[in-house]
């Protein structure tokens, strides 16, 4: 790593109130500690943060240590950790995946072309044979009147399904170029699971999915974590896994049929289609069961300390993992070292302020968000505040490292009123709050603010904006795209003092911290917008 001495140390002054309101917290949030944070978290001795790992001891116990050093009270009770059983799965398939028709026969290479794991909890997993079926985008959406299922026993086979949502290519389906939660993969595979499916196969599409296939590959080439569950998993497909699309052409060419049909599935009456096709797997497995820890700190309210603001970011990354040009350590420095260094910064700016806010703050660093959300999805059903007395959660993943923006992107834009308390924060800064440009992506739907969501409990998730001052329209788009292309999980996601340019994330989260300062301090709970699918959970005592 290169010495902090080179990096863009410039504080970001604010406009309005925002400036001088408690100048001596909003210091606190700064380029110099931002940087020392990211720095250890991002650095090799921490082995990429991988939950069950030295990473992860060596992650835990430093944030705590800054949880401490703050000043701030143990969130568990007497503990700065809640412990969240998981089970490690080690899944490696017994060679290629060979697809059978009656006349001749497609072979499909590990990593290259497919990739398969499962989620029961046994050392190997056998399916025989198993037919296949094209299950469009295997969704069941009765108020959009679709069911990919509908009139097909699929017990005993095996789906191929579509990744996104039919919005994807039709904007007058779903909800237009938004993706809903069924365009999700967390989605295709449970609802595969509640339909009594053996086994369920995703289409890749770099466009429909938002990120290449070497991502597939990376994240499916090593160990998965899982929560524990009481039947061990077995009520989940035997496995579960991705193919190419090029792949899939191939299968489509093996039964007969056109690659089109891809095109007709997103039309609500297609019905599934029997391939004729038939395949078989024995996946083998390592499986260790072990703890990973969420790590959380309060500063208690003053007058409310019942109620709650939560900040949210997730510690975990991919650990170690497939060599990429020599380098087999998975960083995740702005992934996610970046919001959890925000994390602290936010903790050290409230316990600057010259007087406790009437409500509780949480902060809130959550294990396993790279395999599933896990540590949010844990915490949600474990709460140390319940979700009628958590005020709002306030979500930190992928902070901007090219400068300061007169933008500020909120994911999922129109779901809440938590929109307005951004754009009331971005204007004391002299800028504004603009959607997500590719709400295809589904980005709302990806990190740990959502398993708040699903309690009801109002969320915002920003993003950096795209209006960088001195360049040209379209340039701050393009680092984040680059970004995505060239270092998002892999092991070029590194801190570079000399690259990155730290005004920005300070701005950012600078703005964070007023819009949790202002709701620490009200006595009304933001809800959620008409026509938004988590209004109905909301619940407020």
């Amino acid at each position: 790593m290169k010495a902090l001495t080179t990096l863009t140390l410039a504080g970001t002054l604010l406009h309005g109130s925002l400036q001088a309101q408690d100048s001596g917290a909003i210091k606190a949030i700064n380029a110099a500690s931002f940087a020392s944070h990211i720095k250890v978290l991002a650095s090799d001795a921490f082995e990429g943060r991988k939950p069950f790992t030295r990473g992860e001891d060596s992650s835990i116990q430093y944030i705590a240590a800054q949880f401490k050093r703050l000043g701030l009270k143990p969130g568990n009770g007497n503990s700065y950790f809640q412990q969240v059983p998981m089970v490690a799965i080690g899944s490696k398939p017994a060679g290629n995946l060979v697809i059978k028709g009656s006349k001749s026969e497609v072979s499909l290479q590990y990593l290259d072309d497919y990739v398969a794991a499962t989620r029961r909890v046994q050392e190997q997993v056998t399916v025989p044979a198993t037919e296949l079926v094209f299950a469009g985008y295997g969704i069941v959406a009765p108020e959009y009147g679709r069911n990919d299922y509908a009139g097909l026993n699929i017990k005993g086979k095996t789906v191929i399904v579509m990744i996104n949502d039919p919005g994807f290519t039709d904007s007058t389906l779903f909800k237009g170029r938004t993706m809903t939660y069924y365009g999700r993969w967390t989605y295709k595979f449970e609802e595969a699971s509640r339909q009594g499916a053996t086994g369920v196969l995703i289409i890749h599409e770099t466009a429909a999915a938002s990120y290449p296939w070497k991502v597939v590959r990376s994240g499916w080439s090593n160990s998965k974590l899982h929560l524990q569950a009481a039947d061990n998993n077995m009520s989940r497909t035997t496995f579960e896994g991705w193919v190419t699309s090029e792949a899939a052409k191939k299968i489509f060419e093996l039964a007969g049929i056109s690659p089109d049909i891809m095109q007709r599935a997103r039309d609500k009456n297609f019905k599934p289609v029997d391939l004729h096709l038939q395949t078989s797997i024995t996946i083998n497995n390592t499986i260790k069961k072990s703890t990973s820890h969420n790590v959380l700190a309060i500063l208690p309210g003053a007058k409310r300390p019942q109620e709650c603001v939560v900040y949210s970011a997730h510690w975990d990354h991919l650990g170690i993992g497939e060599p990429v040009k020599g380098d087999s350590i998975y960083n995740g420095a702005v992934d996610n070292a970046s919001g959890t260094a925000g994390l602290l910064e936010l903790a050290a700016a409230f316990t600057k302020l010259p007087s406790r806010p009437a409500r509780s703050v949480l902060f809130l660093s959550v294990t396993g968000e790279e395999q599933g959300l896990l540590g949010s999805e844990y915490y949600a059903a474990h709460p140390v505040f319940p979700a009628e007395k958590t005020v709002a959660d306030i979500n930190l993943d992928v902070m901007n490292t090219f400068g300061k923006t007169k933008d500020i992107t909120v994911i999922g834009y129109g779901q809440s009123e938590l929109d307005e308390y951004a754009k009331r924060s971005a204007a004391k800064q002299g800028r504004v709050v603009i959607k997500e440009p590719n709400p295809e992506n589904g980005w709302f739907f990806r990190s740990d603010h959502f398993n708040f969501a699903k309690k009801g409990v109002p969320s915002l998730y920003i993003y950096p904006g795209t209006d960088v001052p001195g360049h040209e329209p379209g340039w701050g788009k393009e680092q984040t795209s680059a970004y995505n292309r060239l270092r998002y999980h892999s092991p070029f996601d590194e801190f570079d003092a000399n690259s990155w340019v730290m005004d920005g994330m300070v701005e950012d989260v600078r703005l964070l911290f007023d819009v949790g300062h202002t709701l620490s301090n009200e006595t009304t709970f933001p809800g959620w917008k008409n026509g938004s699918e988590f209004k109905a959970y909301r619940k407020v005592k």
